[in-house]
């Protein structure tokens, strides 16, 4: 038990926080792909998006934001950015008139040739092994948080 006059613990420094280090390699990942992404003439969040739907077109507004962990108010206003700029297409489902289906453009298809060419595993100086591990650990991670978050509301 601490007495009155005990001077209080050392803190932690920032550097040993596990949010601090998720967060500042964020910002590196945003640095690394700032001229990958410049040349696409893509944000980022938009050009995640862009990937989901090489890996699955014709995808819902709903289902997409679950997959991005975007909520709507975020997601429709740059879905219709990347619509202005003729990446994709949104048109009501016509077996249900309440959802919206998001698809590629050819010119959105024709985006990924590009952006192929541009990668950045190279850049992180993970071998195949470390790089499938730290990807699966900071997915857990995620999921864990998440999981966090739900079973307190």
């Amino acid at each position: 038990m601490k007495s009155a006059n005990q001077a209080p613990a050392a803190a932690v420094p920032l550097s040993d926080y596990l949010c601090f280090a998720v967060y500042s390699a964020n910002l590196a990942f945003g640095k690394a792909y700032k001229p990958i992404l410049e040349e696409l003439g893509l944000t980022y969040t938009q050009y995640v998006t862009i990937i989901a739907l090489w890996e699955q077109d014709n995808q819902t507004v709903s289902g997409l934001g679950e997959k991005l962990f975007l909520e709507s108010n975020t997601l429709t206003p740059m879905l219709k950015k990347l619509e202005a700029l003729g990446y994709l297409e949104r048109q009501r489902d016509p077996e249900d008139e309440r959802q919206v289906r998001v698809s590629l453009t050819k010119t959105g298809r024709r985006l990924r040739e590009k952006a192929l060419k541009m990668d950045l595993t190279d850049a992180t100086g993970l071998g195949p092994d470390e790089f499938a591990k730290v990807q699966k650990a900071i997915v857990a991670l995620r999921n864990n948080l998440i999981d966090a978050v739900q079973a307190g509301e």
